[in-house]
């Protein structure tokens, strides 16, 4: 399967699909460009959110996200780690299926954006916080 996803990364064979209501995950092998680009500012997004969290847990506050919290507490790289492969697995996950609908009505590339979008308010609150203390 690695072979495969390689293989039709580099050399696409299907860049749209067959049929007009096709929307299976293997449709298609090439995405468009744009969904790397979402896809990277995510990812880069993450890490700034990771280093802006360990920055604010230093000056007293705490992490409000139950799953990662225990993570704060022990060790700044696992936590880093952690919340980074998650996230990109996440992504990696979402652009694959960026051309089919989640819930049935929802496009998955809109999701993407919301994203995107959720982790920049989020990076602007935390830089907000930085300030404050």
């Amino acid at each position: 399967m690695l072979h495969a996803l390689l293989h039709g990364s580099f050399n696409p064979r299907r860049r749209v699909p067959r049929r007009t209501d096709e929307r299976e995950v293997s449709a298609v092998d090439w995405h468009h460009p744009q969904w790397l680009a979402i896809a990277m500012l995510i990812v880069v997004f993450s890490c700034s959110d990771a280093l802006l969290t360990l920055m604010l847990v230093e000056r007293g506050a705490y992490e409000a996200n139950p799953l990662m919290a225990p993570l704060v507490g022990g060790s700044a790289v696992a936590f880093t780690l952690v919340k980074i492969a998650l996230t990109a697995g996440g992504v990696v996950l979402l652009t694959q299926l960026a051309r089919m609908r989640a819930f049935g009505c929802i496009p998955v590339g809109v999701l993407l954006y919301t994203v995107l979008a959720i982790y920049g308010a989020l990076i602007a609150y935390e830089f907000g916080l930085l300030n404050a203390l």
